[in-house]
């Protein structure tokens, strides 16, 4: 019997099957006495037939045949596995939407589209000396929406919910399987806001997201701030109605309009609230070092985008 390797990256990609799905299928195969059809394999490693290949393992008088595929790259099998597996009919929504991401994102990487217009180096953003994926990574997302029937835009939030469940399976192994089966039920805003997280925050997004009746929310003090332990404290802010907010603007950025609207308000105001509060012209020195600091970088992001937006215009 040719041993093959298994590679736990491509392996994961695969929905397994069910105790009575993996005994239905061990059972046509006995009775064929055969494979019928072929494993796909990459050298020797194997990239479609996983569950087949188990059942080979307990019945090595089995005949089977291996076809090899002449991939060029991890990343190009990775998005074959997605794509062949999205041609399934039993797939779980939730299986759908982490295949669409995963192989939108297998297929950029291959492409070497580490971001869409923009890219940072040494803190400054410029324009991507790749440009050129740009406009690949845009044709790749409007294909695969097509072959699955829906928006460009639902591939760009599939890849967030990927790497979300991504995220939740590093640091819960098992997870990925409870989600996408449906057994745990996690909302996709749930699984964008992990993938957007910092790293010292998942634990506690992934604590807020499973127990939300665990979750305690800080109390302002009398001052209006909000003091967590370990963290800086948070100073007054009042809501305000953002002019984003209206049907102006998609329904799938006008949250991110809105969220970058109240950080840039937070700021101002949060810098206002620290030059009332220290009086001091040492203290002074240091909170317009911080802002200098931030300056150049801030320019080069304006630059940066409007540079973008004369070349796409």
């Amino acid at each position: 019997m040719i041993n093959l390797k298994i590679d736990p990256e491509f392996q994961s990609q695969i929905p397994p099957l069910t105790d009575d799905e993996f005994k239905q299928l061990e059972e046509n195969i006995l009775k064929e006495g055969k494979l019928l059809s072929p494993l796909i394999v990459w050298n020797n490693t194997l990239v479609d037939g996983h569950n087949r290949y188990a059942i080979l393992q307990k019945h090595p008088e089995i005949y089977f045949s291996t076809m090899p595929l002449p991939f060029e790259s991890r990343e190009e099998v990775l998005a074959w596995i997605c794509k062949n597996q999205l041609g399934r009919r039993n797939l779980t929504p939730e299986q759908k939407l982490f295949l669409i991401g995963k192989q939108y994102e297998a297929e950029r990487a291959e492409h070497g589209c580490t971001r869409d217009d923009v890219q940072r180096t040494n803190g400054q953003f410029s324009r991507s000396s790749q440009n050129g994926n740009s406009g690949e990574s845009i044709k790749t997302c409007e294909r695969i929406a097509k072959e699955n029937g829906v928006s460009k835009n639902t591939v760009l939030r599939a890849s967030k919910y990927m790497k979300g469940v991504e995220i939740a399976e590093e640091m819960m192994p098992g997870l990925k399987q409870s989600i996408l089966s449906g057994q745990t039920k996690v909302s996709k805003a749930d699984m964008h806001r992990l993938a957007k997280a910092a790293y010292y925050d998942r634990t506690q997004i992934l604590q807020d997201i499973l127990h939300p009746e665990l979750k305690v929310e800080p109390k302002p003090d009398a001052d209006g701030v909000i003091r967590v332990s370990g963290k800086a404290p948070v100073m007054p802010f009042r809501k305000f109605e953002s002019v984003y907010d209206s049907d102006a603007y998609p329904e799938d950025v006008r949250y991110e309009y809105v969220a970058l609207e109240e950080l840039t308000t937070r700021f101002r105001i949060s810098f206002n609230y620290q030059l009332e509060q220290m009086p001091d012209n040492a203290q002074r020195d240091v909170i317009l070092e911080i802002i200098h600091k931030h300056k150049d970088y801030l320019a080069s992001l304006e630059a940066a985008l409007a540079d973008v937006k004369d070349q796409t215009a």
